[in-house]
């Protein structure tokens, strides 16, 4: 790396909202903005993110300084530099994203999908800095994930391994998923699914509850959390149910790839305690003796706000 070129630009870009900011070296976010993600024409959009940036690169002492640009993006592909077929994008199909922001910048530019732009994160700049093998699990409206092995992330033949939130855990009347099939881990324990479980439990028991004051379809992750945290009897078997697939889950991704750590990151990671109990009890439950107490179960070190970008911008460091 060249110190005339010290920073590097992280996109975040989420179905809602775009976040951008200029990363150095250690992992300071030096100045950040955000666009809406819903331009439904991909050209407007990739101009509206250069006026945005463009304020930021110029503070920062203009595109010289600036090494290149890493994107997180839903189905992005590292290999082909395209979106592919992002159900919660405006632009359907095909979108050549990477090769959109180099012409746009006239600097190099990578993307990946989120979840492995966390892992590239955690590695670089946080808890999982020296590990060679872990795997990152983001829990938020689905569940993402990020594997490395040997220091490298697993992209497979086409650019989309590590799809572990469509694993299916529950193999009869499983829940729907919004990938068509039933009983994906992302319908159980992403923080969608925790919702879900408190509405089962609610419907299936008498038990006394905090969340029978919430109308059934308004309930959050968040409203089950707070609950728990009041110690609701209901609530806090939600987070068990929901930690015993996860855990079951994590027991077997560890026979396949055997790492050293499993990294838990997004909104439901902010659960602490609630959702680490069970997870860790179960995994252990189920994982065969050769790996019993060997694998950590950590909160990543990233502050959320800031997470997606710093994953995102580690890309660039690589161009």
């Amino acid at each position: 790396m060249e110190m005339e070129k010290p920073y590097v630009i992280g996109i975040d870009m989420g179905g809602t909202n775009t976040v951008f900011g200029i990363v150095d070296a250690r992992g300071n976010v030096i100045s950040k903005g955000a666009i809406k993600t819903d331009n439904p024409d991909i050209n407007d959009y990739v101009l509206n993110l250069k006026t945005e940036l463009t304020k930021l690169i110029d503070a920062a002492g203009g595109i010289e300084k600036i090494k290149g640009i890493g994107a997180g993006c839903p189905n992005g592909n590292y290999y082909t530099g395209n979106i592919e077929f992002a159900p919660n994008l405006p632009w359907k199909g095909v979108v050549p994203f990477a090769t959109l922001l180099s012409e746009a910048f006239g600097i190099p530019a990578a993307i990946t999908n989120d979840a492995n732009a966390a892992a590239v994160g955690e590695m670089t700049y946080g808890v999982a800095r020296g590990m060679k093998n872990f795997i990152m699990i983001t829990l938020g409206t689905g569940v993402g994930s990020g594997i490395v092995i040997d220091g490298k992330i697993v992209y497979g033949h086409d650019g989309f391994a590590g799809e572990l939130g469509h694993v299916r855990v529950v193999r009869n009347n499983g829940r729907l998923c919004g990938c068509g099939r039933e009983g994906c881990l992302e319908t159980y324990s992403s923080a969608t699914g925790v919702a879900r479980t408190a509405r089962e439990f609610l419907e299936m028991s008498d038990k006394q509850s905090s969340l029978r004051l919430v109308e059934p379809k308004m309930i959050t992750s968040k409203d089950v959390f707070d609950a728990a945290m009041q110690d609701d009897e209901l609530a806090k078997e939600v987070f068990e149910y929901t930690g015993k697939i996860l855990g079951e889950a994590f027991a077997d991704f560890i026979a396949f790839s055997a790492p050293e750590a499993i990294v838990l990151f997004g909104g439901l990671a902010k659960s602490g305690d609630l959702i680490l109990k069970p997870v860790v009890e179960n995994m252990e439950k189920n994982l065969l003796a050769i790996w019993k107490g060997k694998v950590k179960v950590l909160f990543s070190a990233l502050k959320e706000a800031d997470a997606a970008v710093l994953g995102a911008s580690a890309l660039a460091w690589e161009l």
